[in-house]
């Protein structure tokens, strides 16, 4: 087989869950490929350079160019430069090709929930094309049962068509003994002393975090809880003012730290250091960061919605994003209850274990040599 990946999603060098996706599965696929010949579609005028020892068909054009010219028209910047036998683009950017095509979904966020996007998002998917994307593709992976479902109901895609393959989760990502020198001179350097409940992902509106500042407030006015702070790690996203309001109203906003966007080995140690990591997310087509912190020791909780009880289920404490009193009565259970939080650690440590890169490549390898 002659595959032909594409990697335009690395270029910004950003850590969101699609360029984790993209990236993984592409180190996976290559380093499990005996048989195929690999090459790379990469495309932008500002990307980072990729290091990959494989062909890279890269095109000096700016991708919002691309992205037009491909809705518009039947023009292809990859079918003059490159024979080969199937197409796999990571996201549904959108790209015209007369080779067979098999396109990953991670989910349909902006179609439930359009309100929680900015217009310029909005722009971008309908420029993408979507609907099409999906109608022409010769295969879809979907990253959940939750997303598989939601391309049939929504889209109306054939539900022969599509593929579940789950996501993996980076082997860096384990628990760590209390002794170990890199994570005590870290919690020292960050002045980490007082216990905590971690948030990790984008601040935006989808992620719920305006929900979760006003459950730490209940939490709060508990005197038993007034050492305990909130750490809300992650970059700024869409309506990240409201985010900032509500802080500015909590009565407990001095124990509210912005950590700011988060390296991969930072994560690592605050999910370690982390009493529990509450995720109550409105919308996931997968979610990453449960999985990462259940994998590191940390007991997690989260909202009983879309794909979180598909990838947590029991592992997790799994609440209604919606009732804020129910949230803040999960965060104070998994503080008082010391053989709860010790069940769901031992189980979040199993479950996660479910979840493999070289499996993912595996099987997506099989999706596309047998299109």
């Amino acid at each position: 087989m002659r595959l032909l990946m594409d990697v335009r999603v690395l270029g910004s060098g950003s850590a969101s869950g699609i360029e984790e996706y993209t990236s993984n599965l592409l180190d996976n696929i290559l380093n499990n490929n005996r048989d195929h010949e690999i090459s790379l579609f990469y495309s932008g005028l500002k990307k980072r350079r990729l290091d990959y020892q494989v062909p890279i068909i890269d095109v000096l054009a700016p991708n919002k160019f691309i992205d037009l010219a491909s809705r518009f028209s039947s023009w292809s910047p990859i079918d003059k430069k490159a024979d080969v036998d199937v197409v796999f683009s990571p996201h549904f950017n959108i790209l015209n090709t007369a080779s067979p095509r098999v396109i990953t979904f991670h989910d349909l966020s902006f179609l439930h929930h359009p309100y929680f996007f900015s217009a310029k998002q909005k722009v971008w998917h309908w420029l993408q094309d979507y609907r099409r994307q999906a109608r022409q593709a010769s295969k879809i992976i979907a990253v959940s049962e939750f997303t598989k479902s939601d391309l049939i109901n929504f889209l109306d895609v054939d539900p022969k068509k599509i593929s579940v393959v789950y996501s993996g989760i980076n082997q860096d990502f384990k628990k760590l003994p209390v002794d170990n020198h890199p994570l005590i001179e870290f919690k020292k350097r960050h002045n980490l002393n007082r216990p905590f409940f971690l948030y990790l992902g984008t601040l935006e509106p989808r992620k719920n975090v305006v929900g979760l500042i006003k459950a730490f407030d209940i939490l709060k006015s508990n005197p038993t809880y007034k050492d305990f702070q909130l750490i809300l790690a992650g970059k700024r996203g869409w309506l990240y003012r409201d985010i900032i309001k509500t802080f500015n109203n909590s009565s407990h906003k001095k124990d509210i730290v912005f950590w700011g966007p988060v390296k991969t080995v930072d994560r690592i140690f605050l999910y370690n250091l982390a009493m529990a990591f509450v995720y109550p997310s409105f919308f996931e087509g997968f979610g990453f960061p449960p999985l990462e912190a259940q994998a590191c020791g940390c007991p997690v909780i989260t909202a009983d919605r879309t794909s979180l009880p598909e990838v947590i289920g029991s592992s997790g404490i799994l609440i209604d994003p919606w009732r804020i009193a129910d949230l803040a009565s999960a965060m104070a259970q998994i503080n008082d209850k010391t053989s709860l939080r010790q069940e769901i650690v031992q189980k979040g440590i199993k479950n996660s274990q479910r979840f493999n890169w070289t499996a993912a490549a595996k099987k997506t390898l099989n999706i596309l040599a047998n299109v």
